[in-house]
């Protein structure tokens, strides 16, 4: 598709690296954005440099915060004695949006996978060990994607907490295999964390 301005054209190849977004979705947000008054242009590039200049991760979780501890971390109302471990920010919000579980969370950044280079080294690994040996921790909760890489994560983390006087368990299946937890529906997602069962069960499905 030819574009006859180079200013719409250079918008539109950086839209287009969002996730999701292909050339033609970013000509029409291009466009879109050229029929709107200057002001909403500007509150938009404002928006985007204060986020960019301002966010934060949690320093317990590694959360996105707007200060040095999350919500989640800071709040009275928690459950301190459970931590749910989950892959990315967006599972944070996944089982948030569940109302189904009011322990904490531990943002790992990723999951163990060797062929992309993705060590335990490159995850927040250390700091959950940190966690269960200075918190009063009971119970580790896994909640990440039932893919290869994610039930390998689960074990390593297994294995490396095993020591410690801990109850482990795992989200239920009502997850299918290979699904990503972030695309399950509010209901699908609550019951898996509601009904998770033990650790060493799900290791046998």
């Amino acid at each position: 598709m030819e574009i006859p301005s180079s200013l719409v054209q250079k918008a539109v190849d950086e839209i287009a690296q969002l996730p999701g977004i292909g050339r033609r979705s970013a000509l029409r947000i291009v466009l879109h954005l050229l029929r709107q008054p200057e002001d909403f242009s500007e509150r938009l590039s404002g928006a985007i440099a204060t986020l960019r200049e301002q966010i934060r991760y949690c320093t317990t979780c590694h959360n996105i915060s707007d200060k040095e501890q999350c919500n989640i971390c800071s709040s009275p109302m928690r459950e301190r004695n459970i931590i749910c471990v989950v892959e990315d920010i967006r599972d944070v919000m996944a089982i948030e949006s569940t109302g189904q579980f009011k322990g904490l969370y531990h943002v790992l950044g990723g999951k163990i996978a060797p062929m992309e280079g993705i060590g335990p080294q490159q995850l927040n690994i250390d700091a959950l060990i940190s966690r269960v040996e200075n918190e009063n921790i009971e119970e580790i909760i896994f909640a990440l994607s039932s893919t290869m890489e994610g039930d390998t994560t689960n074990y390593y983390i297994f294995k490396k907490l095993n020591m410690f006087k801990l109850r482990f368990s795992a989200i239920s299946r009502g997850i299918g295999i290979g699904d990503e937890l972030e695309y399950a529906d509010e209901l699908t997602l609550g019951r898996s964390i509601s009904q998770r069962i033990p650790f060493e069960i799900s290791m046998k499905n």
